[in-house]
């Protein structure tokens, strides 16, 4: 109850007239069944406008820590996360990330529609980097559609260690889903696996426009930090 309210009477109604999104394929996301939305990860902001524009339920997962943090601004993200139907789950090891998985299998079992990021982390400086496996192995296990999502400027909106969001047109780009039928039964093979994300991610880079890194993002967040500066980059 607590997300439709969000959705359509608290924030909703506010989000859509100072943000004004603008949505591109948006008639590929079907009104019933279940689906994967994947999508690309610029800005804490994904996750506020992605329940905003999909008129279904969309139930993305979060580390518990967005649950428990202390003070005004812990109770404020645990109720957002809350109300956005975000599902918390320890993120720290295998038994964790299995967890994760299996959350999400239940959405989609039940005909919902699981978000993922399938970098898994935000992107540190809006290119798109190297997709975890997560989301084939949520794919081939559900024998869902998944729908590669682009968040095409969230990065301008909302930067990365920003907490007051500019005020600007959010775009977002969806595109024709993907059929990962023919790997039926191949759950576990890590090729296939590997095949499938790699499917995924590029698809997200064709409809978002950003530059591809075949490397992880975590990585990248957990080597010191390179004093070149970085040209922006295009949507």
């Amino acid at each position: 109850m607590l997300y439709w309210l969000m959705k359509y009477v608290i924030l909703g109604p506010w989000l859509r007239l100072i943000f004004r999104p603008q949505v591109e394929g948006l008639h590929h996301v079907p009104d019933a069944g279940p689906v994967i939305l994947a999508s690309n990860h610029l800005s804490f902001s994904d996750s506020i406008f992605t329940p905003l524009i999909v008129k279904r339920k969309v139930t993305f997962i979060a580390k518990a820590e967005y649950f428990t943090g202390k003070g005004i601004k812990g109770w404020l993200t645990k109720m957002f996360f809350v109300g956005s139907g975000t599902i918390p789950v320890d993120r720290s090891g295998g038994r964790a990330a299995r967890a994760a998985l299996d959350t999400q299998l239940q959405v989609l079992r039940a005909g919902g529609i699981a978000g993922i990021y399938p970098e898994g982390t935000r992107s540190p400086d809006g290119r798109l980097y190297r997709g975890k496996t997560g989301v084939a192995r949520l794919a081939l296990e559900s024998g869902a559609p998944v729908i590669p999502m682009a968040m095409l400027n969230a990065d301008e909106i909302q930067p990365p260690g920003k907490l007051i969001p500019k005020i600007a047109r959010v775009r977002i780009r969806f595109g024709a889903p993907l059929d990962f039928s023919r790997y039926a039964g191949m759950t576990g093979d890590r090729f296939v696996e590997r095949a499938v994300t790699d499917e995924i991610m590029y698809e997200l880079m064709e409809l978002s426009g950003r530059e591809y890194v075949d490397t992880y993002a975590q990585k990248l967040k957990t080597q010191p930090a390179d004093p070149t500066p970085r040209e922006p980059v295009a949507a």
